[in-house]
């Protein structure tokens, strides 16, 4: 599940900022929440038990159903659905079993799901855990790998961070998110549709997840909009290249993004040969106009280039 370190994946102009153990804005993420109570779970019980290929077992499962409270998926909605329910059929749960071991904050010893040392001390801790699992969750994880679709999205952290902090800064919806990265109109029912999965999946999905974004679906004309904030959660714990942008007026910031990816500017900087290399042996892209775009863009933008068309 966790994406291997390339070296063309940069992360330097990411900052997550350092946030008290009691600051209002931690409770804007459910990752950050399901930590917290399958952590103090564990605490307070001594252990979770494991099934013999070591999932939580379904007592825990069905708990942590009632508790998490995770946005889209309400106990009662999924009770009613399901009488019995297993681990990788309630994926947050998956993923933060994942993640907790991953990061050394328990482990599994005979049977039973245990707090390390330094695990237990994180769970009463919300400041230092966020700082352990956001960043970690956020750009180290291969987030198709618990998609429904083993498809990602073309693009890498720096270049959605910093655009979506300007383009959501008063909220916008999923389809203009992607029409922005993309140059392609695109929503649920149109031909692109397994495009704009891959990047609902692999993106937003992620950001909401970490408390970072919130989504609210709207039901239109005979489709569903979802509209997207940045939550207090992204301002208070996420620093940015594009910060200072958000103080201009809306046309000097659109010119300044306009300008990064320009037909005339790219030209000039560079070279035919270094933009084929980009894309020999790829399989297909989703989003060709903005692999382009970015592939082009010089080392000085934050639009850096890509080898492989993969997050």
């Amino acid at each position: 599940m966790e994406q291997p370190r390339d070296p063309w994946q940069r992360v330097s102009m990411i900052e997550f900022r350092a946030l008290a153990d009691d600051h209002p804005d931690l409770a804007h993420s459910p990752l950050l929440r399901g930590a917290l109570l399958t952590l103090q779970h564990a605490q307070t019980h001594g252990s979770i038990g494991l099934t013999k290929t070591k999932a939580f077992k379904r007592v825990f499962v069905h708990w942590a159903v009632e508790h998490f409270d995770w946005p889209g998926r309400s106990a009662e909605e999924m009770l009613r659905t399901n009488k019995v329910i297993n681990e990788y059929e309630f994926s947050p749960l998956e993923l933060l079993h994942f993640l907790l071991i991953s990061r050394r904050l328990a482990r599994h010893y005979k049977g039973e799901f245990r707090l390390t040392r330094r695990g237990a001390e994180l769970a009463q801790a919300p400041g230092r855990l966020f700082a352990e699992l956001i960043p970690f969750f956020v750009l180290r994880v291969d987030h198709a790998s618990y998609a429904r679709f083993d498809e990602r999205p073309f693009g890498d952290w720096d270049v959605w961070l910093n655009v979506m902090n300007v383009e959501a800064e008063h909220g916008t919806t999923e389809a203009a998110l992607f029409e922005t990265f993309y140059g392609e109109a695109q929503d649920w029912h149109t031909a692109g549709w397994r495009e704009m999965a891959a990047f609902s999946s692999c993106v937003l999905r992620p950001l909401e997840w970490a408390g970072l974004l919130a989504q609210v679906r709207e039901d239109g004309e005979g489709k569903v909009v979802s509209h997207v904030f940045k939550t207090p959660l992204w301002r208070s714990g996420l620093r940015l290249e594009t910060d200072s942008m958000l103080r201009c007026p809306r046309s000097a910031l659109m010119a300044c993004v306009r300008c990064r990816t320009s037909n005339s500017r790219t030209r000039k900087t560079l070279a035919a040969p270094c933009v084929s290399s980009l894309f020999t042996g790829t399989k297909r892209m989703f989003g060709l106009c903005a692999a382009s775009r970015i592939a082009s863009a010089s080392a000085a933008s934050f639009f850096c280039r890509l080898t492989n068309g993969f997050t």
